[in-house]
């Protein structure tokens, strides 16, 4: 039985998974930085680096599932 090519256009669940995977790596990035300075009493030296840190991650992320896409 022949396979069908996949479908290389962004449907409306891709969209809400990359936003959630955006959202995700923000969220996990802040809440590891808030951890460590509560651990560290450092505050918020770590919440702004995990923060920073999250929001690389998710771009990074974020264009390589969307490169994907354009190939």
């Amino acid at each position: 039985m022949p396979v069908a090519p996949p479908d290389p256009t962004l449907r409306g669940r891709d969209l809400v998974g990359l936003g959630g995977m955006l959202a995700g790596a923000v969220i996990l990035g802040m809440v590891l930085g808030l951890l460590v300075d509560k651990a560290a009493g450092t505050e918020p030296v770590f919440t702004l680096v995990g923060l920073a840190l999250g929001i690389i991650a998710g771009i990074v992320a974020f264009w390589v599932r969307v490169r994907s896409f354009l190939r």
